[in-house]
């Protein structure tokens, strides 16, 4: 299953037959809602009267739920540490019907979160002023991550597509890139949204999803070398070349998307980014286009068709507040307007 079928008109109704696994890092995002009230008079600060708290899904979370909410069956694989908001986010995510029975919960162990402070006046839209990342105040335990891949590994069998999702606390290694390996030997599809090295997975994937900004790390360039379509292209078939995945998908903000590999263009495939109102928050918009991406091609969609959805798809989240999701009927208003690829490079002025 490791391929894909022309699809210009993506069938929605396909994505409820497929089953996802999910191995990454989990995390927690912690919203807190509150209202500009005056500045203090202890400091030259802003003083914010606090409304309401909430608790979100973050990291492979957010990718679960993402996949979830176009209609496929979702197992997700990782750790959370044994205290409240480690069962508070596995709660949140068994609510949306993802299968959270191999997550780990970790004595000693702190659950990843980000707090993000959002402050608006009635009628306005929140913006983030603030966040407060609580880290684990040591790595994972190997033996757990150990157990999570075994876990997977014993069921890989039940599932049509793997997506890892590294945001480097520890679940993605050695370990992630044999069970990547295993199921793109199997002819399934085997994607990497990556964080770290990719030396564990050089011949082990089907895709990878890297932004610009890891793009130019796995490359050995700074950020800035990659303003240009040309170094973008360069850096891409030099990764291509080096991992040798089938393709590569790379997500470039405001920019769109770049796509390369197999059966595509050897100049790549570039699209810029849909939707035309004013960005709210790109929060988890990567994880939105990793997810899209995989689950297209887990459908036999093309890989033109399924940037193209991945981009309509991130389009819709990034108008919403905080890690949103992008449902059906939401990317198929999305779909009648979006971009489509193109060889010709589309460069923002």
């Amino acid at each position: 299953m490791d391929g894909a079928t022309s699809s210009s008109v993506p069938v929605f109704g396909a994505f409820s037959s497929l089953r996802i696994a999910v191995l990454g890092d989990l995390i927690a995002d912690h919203w807190l809602h509150a209202r500009p009230a005056r500045l203090s008079r202890e400091a030259p600060v802003l003083v914010l009267r606090h409304e309401r708290e909430e608790l979100g899904c973050g990291g492979a979370a957010n990718v679960a739920r993402n996949l979830r909410a176009l209609g496929a069956e979702v197992a997700l694989f990782g750790a959370v540490g044994r205290d409240a908001t480690g069962r508070e986010l596995n709660v949140a995510l068994g609510a949306e019907c993802i299968e959270v029975g191999s997550v780990i919960s970790v004595p000693g162990w702190t659950t990843p979160t980000k707090t993000r402070v959002l402050a608006a006046e009635p009628r306005r839209n929140p913006q983030q002023i603030l966040r407060i990342d609580r880290e684990p105040s040591g790595p994972l335990p190997e033996d757990v991550r150990r157990s999570v891949v075994a876990a997977l590994r014993a069921r890989m069998a039940d599932y049509d597509a793997l997506l890892v999702s590294d945001y480097e606390y520890g679940i993605v290694g050695r370990e992630a890139g044999e069970l990547a390996r295993a199921f793109r030997d199997d002819g399934r599809i085997a994607v990497l949204d990556p964080r770290r090295g990719l030396d564990d997975f050089t011949g082990a994937l089907s895709a990878l999803t890297p932004n610009v900004g890891e793009l130019a790390t796995f490359a050995h360039r700074s950020v800035d070398e990659l303003t240009g379509a040309r170094a973008v292209r360069a850096a891409a078939q030099e990764l291509l070349a080096r991992i040798a995945a089938r393709w590569l998908l790379v997500t470039r903000g405001n920019l769109g998307m770049a796509l390369f590999g197999e059966g595509v263009t050897n100049g790549g495939l570039w699209i810029r980014a849909s939707g035309d109102g004013e960005v709210t928050d790109v929060c988890g918009a990567g994880d939105t286009a990793a997810a899209v991406f995989t689950l297209a091609l887990a459908a036999r969609i093309e890989p033109a068709e399924a940037m193209r959805l991945a981009n309509a798809a991130s389009g819709v989240v990034v108008m919403e507040s905080g890690a949103a999701t992008c449902s059906p009927t939401q990317l198929a208003a999305a779909l009648a307007t979006a971009p489509v690829p193109a060889v010709a490079v589309v460069e923002a002025t």
